[in-house]
């Protein structure tokens, strides 16, 4: 009996497989995880699985820092996503820097049936230690959520305790000085008296508004409200 040849898989029907690299700064291009050493082990799992690798999104020069869906090539990645693809990257910390990012990046993954191979980790959106991988992300993230927000709190009360502009648009009754310092501007100064003596007599937040608009000032009712929150502090 002659020997059946087994039929090749033609490209149309290779699975379709895209690369992610990525590098801070063109330092890294001689340290071990430049873009050529990237782009080379990518190639080699996808001849290894036999995938058809569409095309390789490079980001030079973009912090981890940044999610992945900001960065310009990892933007393009994204949108060229279609269910039953796959992405492969170096290693986590080229797709990810945060934890939040990187499970909620995984988690629209496995929702769009995509699926993510990071070479020093595995197939984390589909099978294997997925489940493992977004467990654990879940925790870190809620962890650095939680740490993000402390330094916010932080950065803000020694922003107010040394006289300065917090962010944002600026706050009624003031102007912004040199070194980011809060100037009390003496008009305004003025209205936030008038406020403050008719919110002690009972006046409600439009009332009040409108008084002082009379002076000339453009304010709002919720204006008011934060000149009243600020003198509770």
């Amino acid at each position: 009996m002659a020997a059946r040849r087994l039929s090749k898989t033609t490209a149309s029907e290779q699975p379709r497989c895209f690369g992610y690299c990525r590098v801070s700064t063109e330092g890294q291009a001689d340290s071990g995880i430049g873009l050529d050493e990237q782009r080379r082990k990518i190639e080699a799992r996808a001849a290894e699985m036999n995938w058809r690798l569409d095309h390789v999104y490079v980001d030079a020069g973009i912090s981890g820092s940044t999610p992945i869906g900001r960065r310009p090539q990892g933007a393009k990645l994204l949108a060229a996503l279609r269910p039953g693809d796959t992405v492969i990257a170096a290693r986590m910390d080229r797709c990810f820097r945060s934890a939040l990012d990187a499970l909620q990046t995984i988690q629209n993954f496995k929702r769009r049936k995509v699926a993510l191979w990071l070479l020093d980790l595995g197939d984390v959106a589909g099978s294997g230690i997925s489940e493992l991988t977004v467990t654990i992300l879940a925790a870190v993230a809620q962890f650095e959520g939680s740490l993000i927000s402390e330094r916010i709190k932080d950065a803000k009360r020694n922003l107010r305790s040394t006289g300065r502009h917090q962010g944002g648009s600026r706050p009624f009754g003031y102007r912004i000085g040199e070194a980011n310092r809060l100037v009390a501007e003496p008009s305004e100064q003025a209205a936030i008296a008038t406020i403050r003596k008719m919110h002690e007599r009972g006046a409600t937040l439009m009332t009040i508004r409108d008084a002082v608009r009379a002076k000339g000032f453009a304010i709002s009712h919720e204006t008011v409200r934060r000149v009243l929150a600020r003198q509770r502090r």
